[in-house]
């Protein structure tokens, strides 16, 4: 089958993004990008706008990385707080997931991220504090401080020594010749 080669005017997902001199089947060139706008053939003169395109390109990339920085300093600054149900050892009933944070984070601060951004290797399920890692972009990442807290409190006894525990046993003695 013939391939031919196009410049890209906007990102295409699974192909590249503007700028770009990608080698695609003819038909699909033909038939659906040049056609809707997606991409230009590879000339002379298209070459001479790619200059510009790629100077858009740059600029974008730039706004998106100051937007990203800004953005995790801001996601920095906060501190997320849930509370759990948990026995008398600590360990809680439920656990802290990135749906929970993604949900939590939009009811009280009004911030909308994919919690596929938010890496949790596995749910938070002990009461503390917890830092949680966000991929906000490819070359930031922000963290955001988590309390996990107890509904119930917990109780540490402390044992006081009264006359009924058990004392140390003496050593048994053996029978000389057994």
């Amino acid at each position: 089958m013939a391939d031919t080669q196009i410049i890209l005017k906007e990102s295409v997902p699974g192909l590249g993004a503007e700028a770009d001199i990608v080698k695609v089947r003819k038909g699909f060139a033909r038939n659906h990008l040049i056609p809707t706008g997606k991409a230009y053939e590879v000339t002379a003169s298209n070459l001479k706008r790619l200059n510009h395109l790629k100077g858009v390109r740059a600029e974008r990339e730039a706004r998106e990385l100051n937007d990203a920085e800004d953005f995790g300093r801001k996601i920095g600054k906060l501190k997320l707080e849930f509370t759990l149900e948990t026995g008398e050892t600590g360990k809680a009933f439920g656990s802290v997931t990135t749906r929970d944070i993604e949900e939590k984070l939009q009811a009280d601060y009004g911030i909308t991220i994919d919690r596929h951004k938010i890496e949790l290797e596995r749910p938070i399920k002990e009461s503390g504090e917890k830092e949680v890692s966000i991929k906000l972009h490819h070359n930031v990442s922000a963290t955001l401080k988590i309390e996990i807290k107890s509904s119930t409190p917990t109780v540490v006894l402390h044992e006081e020594s009264d006359s009924t525990e058990a004392k140390p046993r003496a050593k048994r003695k053996t029978k000389p010749g057994a």
